[in-house]
C-alpha cells in the first residue's frame, strides 16, 4: 500500500476528485486502478463510471464539491472530449482543474495544455506521481482564484 504521509502533510482535508469516462470509451481498467491508487493515498474519489457526458460530470463535481475532475481517455477522443470538459466547467463557473490520463500521444499534450487541461498522465504513472500531479493542479487552480 502506498505511503499516505506525503498526502497528509500537504493538506488537512483530503482532496475530492470526480473520475469519469466520457463518451463511448469502454476501457475502464485503468481508471479503476487510478481510483484505488488515489483512495489509498488519501483522496476522496467519486467514480462515475463509463459513458458519462460533460453535463453529468459537471453535476457530480458541483454536488460533491470536487477539487478536480479526472478523465481517462483511451479511444483517441482526447482532443475533443478534454477541451469540451474544460469549457463546460468554465462556462458553469466551476474553477477546478481537469487532469487527463490514458493514451495521449506526446505531440497532443501541449495542445491539451493550451486548451486548459491542467495535466496529462500516461500509462505507468505511479500512485505518488498521480497524487502529486493532481494536488499541484488543484493548488495552481486555487492560486489563480486568489
Amino acid at each position: 500500500m502506498p505511503n499516505r504521509r506525503w498526502c497528509e502533510e500537504l493538506t488537512e482535508h483530503p482532496l475530492r476528485i470526480v473520475l469519469a469516462k466520457l463518451g463511448f470509451d469502454g476501457h475502464d481498467r485503468g481508471i479503476k486502478v487510478v481510483a484505488r491508487m488515489l483512495r489509498d493515498v488519501g483522496f476522496e474519489v467519486i467514480y462515475l463510471g463509463l459513458r458519462q457526458s460533460t453535463d453529468t460530470v459537471l453535476a457530480a463535481a458541483e454536488q460533491e464539491d470536487a477539487d478536480a475532475v479526472g478523465l481517462s481517455i483511451h479511444n483517441g477522443g482526447h482532443m475533443t472530449l478534454a477541451p469540451r470538459m474544460v469549457n463546460t466547467l468554465r462556462e458553469a463557473g466551476v474553477g477546478i482543474p481537469v487532469v487527463v490520463g490514458g493514451i495521449v500521444p506526446a505531440v497532443d499534450v501541449p495542445l491539451l495544455l493550451e486548451e486548459g487541461v491542467a495535466a496529462v498522465l500516461g500509462p505507468g504513472a505511479s500512485a505518488a506521481e498521480v497524487g502529486e500531479t493532481i494536488r499541484s493542479a488543484v493548488e495552481a487552480a486555487r492560486a489563480d482564484v486568489d
